[in-house]
């Protein structure tokens, strides 16, 4: 595995992992002491955001990073475009069944929830309690891997960070598109049988569709054996129960996907908005995935100590979301096999070539026949002078200052940055 040498000083390297555990540290504050929490958070992120923007006029690679803007931006809407689709999945398997199933339908057999239920019994109090506690959570790892692509500024990651941005959500979005095709393929009932009635403001019975192909062969075995004998939906459903319809143009074909209410808003919009986590079983675990990206980004790009710490929360986040019934154990597992497959899958993203090399490579082709008369003719010093052209070339591109365009670049890019900082802490904060 390549691992992108800490340069500067060496105070790069300690200081990113000493940041992030300060992160998680300082966030789990607000569960042991609101009041130093509310203290010390706005002074760790303004601390954070002001040694950032300091580092900006420093920083040498603003054009490999101009270079990376639009893969960024590109994989940016294609993560946007594969959340759309998921929250619409998510909304179909809740309301396609209506909520009196979700409600009588008991949660499915999991041997980790046991497992971790007989732990309880022979570990130490002390223990069992660590493993309860909400140490991290979704937009812990949020941040976490936020933090990672700014550290480019200190060199202690491989530029460019939009780079490692771009991979991050283009694996993101691979990941929510597979796993929305796998729990709508097969609708399995919540560990939290209450969880959609309580959220949801579907209607209580099928959709037709599930009122004719599901509900007549759910539960008797002489009609299930026929339906795999004749393999045709053979039952009268008899008169189908009708949903309301609104209006809604030219996205009127949603309706029979996201079942709406007379009470849940006028738009199809507002629905995707209360979609949330969903409550049927929607396997892989979405913040599994999440949690394992940025573990798998974390080791790739910085390594050491503080890579197997944020393995260590991803395994305490996975047992809490069996614990707590989230997820079954088997959501989890998934998740994190198929996060590690994608991330291995999407390597030819980021790192970015390495162009100080290739340059250096091509003009020592350029200059190859001359190096190879002098060498002939012992001479020494024009081997020297030849290979110092060669290595002042290469370097040229980071020697020279950034231009106007490039420090407009450079300010937006940090301006924006920061700000989805701020909006994925203020919308991810709930978990």
């Amino acid at each position: 595995m390549r691992r992108p040498a800490v340069k500067s000083g060496g105070g790069g390297g300690f200081g990113l992992g000493a940041a992030a555990i300060s992160y998680v540290a300082i966030d789990y504050l607000r569960h042991v002491s609101p009041a130093w929490h509310a203290r010390l958070q706005p002074l760790l992120w303004t601390a954070l955001a002001v040694v950032a923007v300091i580092r900006v006029p420093f920083y040498r690679h603003w054009s490999a990073e101009l270079r990376s803007a639009l893969p960024f931006l590109a994989s940016m809407i294609f993560m946007l475009s594969a959340l759309l689709f998921e929250a619409l999945s998510v909304r179909f398997v809740t309301a396609v069944l209506g909520l009196d199933w979700h409600s009588g339908t008991p949660p499915l057999p999991d041997t980790g929830q046991w497992l971790l239920l007989a732990l309880n019994e022979k570990l130490p109090h002390a223990v069992v309690e660590i493993l309860r506690a909400r140490i991290i959570g979704l937009h812990h790892f949020l941040m976490l891997f936020m933090m990672l692509a700014f550290s480019v500024l200190f060199d202690s990651v491989k530029a460019p960070g939009l780079g490692l941005g771009a991979r991050y959500m283009f694996t993101m979005a691979i990941g929510r598109l597979l796993r929305a095709i796998t729990f709508v393929s097969t609708i399995l009932p919540s560990a939290r049988p209450w969880c959609a009635t309580s959220r949801f403001r579907v209607p209580p019975y099928p959709h037709p569709w599930a009122q004719k192909y599901y509900v007549p062969y759910a539960s008797d075995t002489n009609t299930i054996l026929q339906i795999i004998r004749e393999d045709i939906a053979y039952a009268d459903p008899g008169q189908y129960l009708t949903d309301f319809r609104p209006d809604w143009g030219s996205m009127n074909f949603l309706i029979d996907f996201l079942r709406p209410t007379a009470s849940e808003g006028s738009t199809w919009y507002s629905l995707l908005k209360k979609a949330g986590g969903g409550c049927n079983d929607l396997i892989y675990s979405g913040h599994m995935l999440v949690a394992v990206l940025t573990a798998m980004a974390w080791m790739e790009a910085y390594g050491g100590f503080s890579s197997a710490l944020i393995w260590l929360l991803v395994m305490h986040s996975a047992q809490r979301e069996v614990r707590e019934r989230h997820h079954y154990t088997v959501d989890c597992i998934v998740a994190i096999y198929v996060g590690i497959l994608l991330w291995k899958m999407t390597g030819f993203i980021w790192p970015a070539k390495n162009t100080t090399r290739e340059r250096r490579l091509e003009m020592l082709e350029k200059i190859q026949g001359q190096l190879t008369h002098a060498a002939k003719d012992s001479d020494i010093d024009e081997v020297r002078e030849l290979l110092k052209e060669v290595e002042l070339g290469s370097q040229e591109s980071q020697s020279r200052g950034p231009s106007r365009t490039m420090w407009l670049f450079a300010c937006a890019t940090i301006f924006c940055s920061l700000t989805i900082v701020l909006l994925a802490f203020t919308l991810t904060s709930d978990g």
